[in-house]
């Protein structure tokens, strides 16, 4: 078995954590330095994340999330961002493969017109690509927290009005969900839920 197996099947959604566990910036940093490989459709890089330490500020954000108790303890929640105008930044991306000869004009063109026309004017698949990028975004952040001796927790139960009105965000960025990371209380882990058998969510065809 990998070192990556065991890492799968050693990570859990932590539930509580060992409150006061001070995660060092330098840390995140470097996490979020792999996160960033993450893929992405078009290689848009949708994601932006928001990392709230502060006591107070987290507070807020634990009762827009309806007063979940993990955010209370965890050592940070982080707020997952997708962007619905990620296309937008698309010349600046592809400019650099373009000055650096690896894309001709041509190319360059033909990509920013196929980005533009599945994007511009389609304002529910901006925010499904948002959704989805940013979620693949965060499992990659998840696992790396995880090698990194982290513990994580994803979650959707919260309101994203209020997330949106709490951080000030523009509209066009969509909290896709929130992780609170830390340490877990180790003596208060359930068993694992029932998870399907292989056979019960794979058709081979």
């Amino acid at each position: 078995m990998s070192a990556f197996t065991d890492l799968i099947q050693s990570r859990r959604s932590a539930m509580n954590f060992v409150e006061g566990v001070i995660i060092p910036q330098n840390e995140l940093e470097e996490m979020f330095s792999y996160a960033r490989l993450a893929p992405s459709a078009y290689n848009l890089q949708h994601t932006n994340y928001k990392v709230i330490s502060n006591k107070s500020l987290k507070e807020e954000i634990r009762e827009a999330a309806y007063g979940q108790y993990k955010i209370h303890t965890a050592s940070a929640v982080i707020v997952v961002l997708g962007d619905k105008h990620a296309y937008q930044q698309a010349p600046e991306i592809y400019g650099g493969l373009k000055a650096l000869g690896a894309m001709s004009q041509e190319e360059y063109d033909e990509q920013i017109e196929m980005i533009n026309n599945a994007y511009i004017d389609k304002d529910a698949f901006q925010r499904d690509e948002a959704i989805r990028n940013a979620s693949l975004s965060a499992m990659h952040f998840m696992l790396i927290a995880k090698d990194k001796g982290w513990d994580t927790c994803p979650m959707i139960g919260f309101d994203a009005d209020a997330i949106q009105s709490t951080l000030n965000l523009p509209d066009h960025m969509v909290p896709a969900m929130l992780i609170t990371i830390g340490k877990d209380k180790k003596h208060k882990i359930r068993p694992r839920g029932y998870r399907k058998p292989v056979n019960e969510f794979v058709e081979f065809i």
